[in-house]
């Protein structure tokens, strides 16, 4: 088995991401030796106790990451400027501090101005998950096959970004480096768009009227369904997402709604070969995620 690559990984949030992380530490032996896990309540950290994922529970955030020489911030974005300001005068020299959040803009805005001379920060964001939520939701195939996009601001030391990079390899990610600013474009129709518009549609189901309503529950279809699988999502989480990747996100629905206007107007008008062409193009969007294993 290959030497740990940290002696002691605090896991601030211990959801789906952390409490997955914290399983593949356990079961593997090479992530780190010690895991410390820190969460809002102490019925989560409770529950982490029983479910043994970690080696430490600590409620309190500043005393989670003392003697760390990584911590992984897995709490909603939204959290992060406050976590940050209490564990920043807490933080070992040399410390890495890396997170797990999808926006990247805002994390190094929220997070890097909180951590002290010597601390190296590395933002990531593992693509990878689940409508669950919660320490019981994870499981150590989570990352296989999957994307972890680094965001290092310039001048991240270079040794720090590597032992990021090889912790998420050992989880079974594919890794890739990349603008923040870049990043949170291409994440903003990717991701945060499909969830959106997820959350909308089910909101506009569950406003019909309650006879319509019903029968809208009792034959849903799969495209549905699938709506309702993506909206089951942490309303937490989804929030903080949307708030912090505003600008991008908004672009990229302004440029759907022009999409969706103009498919509205092929159905409206008969132009079968308009919309022939844009399902087809669905289907080639469909395959390539095949052939990429991401499907």
């Amino acid at each position: 088995m290959a030497e740990p690559i940290f002696d002691r990984l605090a896991l601030i949030g211990i959801g789906l991401i952390g409490s997955s992380v914290a399983r593949i530490a356990r079961a593997q032996g090479d992530i780190a030796r010690f895991v410390v896990a820190n969460a809002r309540t102490e019925a989560t950290l409770a529950r982490v106790a029983e479910l043994g994922i970690a080696d430490l529970c600590e409620i309190d955030p500043a005393r989670a990451v003392e003697g760390a020489d990584c911590v992984m911030l897995c709490a909603p974005v939204g959290a992060y400027a406050a976590l940050a300001a209490a564990i920043g005068p807490h933080l070992a020299p040399g410390a890495i501090v890396t997170d797990v959040g999808s926006t990247k803009q805002s994390v190094i805005r929220d997070v890097g101005p909180h951590l002290p001379e010597g601390v190296h920060f590395v933002p990531g964001h593992p693509m990878a998950g689940t409508e669950f939520s919660g320490p019981d939701a994870g499981f150590v195939e989570l990352f296989q096959g999957r994307w972890c996009l680094l965001t290092p601001p310039p001048g991240t030391d270079t040794d720090a970004v590597a032992r990021v990079q090889s912790l998420w390899e050992r989880c079974g990610a594919m890794v890739g480096v990349m603008d923040p600013a870049h990043h949170d474009r291409v994440v903003a129709i990717v991701s945060h768009l499909p969830h959106l518009i997820a959350f909308t549609i089910c909101g506009t189901a569950d406003d019909l009227a309650d006879e319509t309503r019903q029968e809208v529950l009792q034959f849903a279809a799969s495209g549905f369904r699938d709506f309702t699988r993506i909206a089951a999502s942490d309303p937490v989480m989804w929030r903080d997402v949307f708030l912090n990747n505003r600008e991008a996100l908004l672009e990229m629905l302004a440029r759907f709604t022009e999409d969706a206007q103009a498919m509205a107007r092929a159905v409206r008008w008969g132009d079968a070969a308009y919309i022939e062409d844009k399902v087809l193009r669905g289907r080639k969007i469909r395959q390539a995620l095949i052939d990429l294993h991401q499907a």
